[in-house]
Formats: structure tokens, C-alpha cells, sequence
């Protein structure tokens, strides 16, 4: 089963918005790096999807690891960050992290 590569952008295009909408519009600080992988995962699938359509080049599947690689040490990081920022505000609501730093 083939599946036509408009298909692949499609749903690319579909997670790279659901992951804006969610940096843009949420303010707890999870949700926000939830939405950062989303649009990870939607520039993995556009590289794969690539890749897929010259099969003779394996540059899409390549950069695609290093993107994994980077996703998955920023979400340690951040996620460390997160905590930090919890214990020293007892609020993970970035709206609220604001107010308190600009006091």
C-alpha cells in the first residue's frame, strides 16, 4: 500500500498547527513543550516523507535522527528547567511565572 505523498504533508501540515495552537494558546509550561514536540514530530514526518519520494537519498531519515536526538535532550532540559521554575514559584502557569518576575 502506497500512501500518496500529499497525504503525508497533509498530516504534517494538521500536527505543525495542533503544535502552534498549543504554544500560542496554552499557559501551562507542559502543554507549551508538548506542543514544541508536535511540531518536531510534523518537520520528522516532512523529511521521512521526502526522503521516501527519492528513494536513492537517505538524507531525510539521517536528518530526522538528529532532530529525535535534539527533541528528546531539549525535552530533558526543559523539563528540568520546568521544575526549577515550579519549585521556586510553586505555579508551572507561564502567565503567572510572568507576573511574578515583572513585580
Amino acid at each position: 500500500m502506497n500512501i500518496p505523498l500529499e497525504h503525508i504533508l497533509l498530516l504534517s501540515a494538521v500536527l505543525f498547527s495542533i503544535g502552534i495552537l498549543a504554544v500560542i494558546t496554552k499557559r501551562h509550561a507542559v502543554v507549551v513543550l508538548m506542543g514544541i514536540e508536535l511540531i518536531f514530530n510534523a518537520a520528522n514526518l516532512n523529511l521521512v516523507a521526502f526522503s521516501r519520494h527519492d528513494p536513492q537519498l537517505l538524507q531525510g531519515q539521517l536528518f530526522s535522527l538528529f532532530v529525535i536526538v535534539i527533541a528528546a535532550a531539549e525535552a530533558a532540559v526543559a523539563l528540568a528547567i520546568v521544575l526549577r521554575v515550579y519549585q521556586h514559584f510553586k505555579t508551572a502557569n507561564l502567565s503567572e511565572i510572568v507576573t511574578d518576575i515583572n513585580k
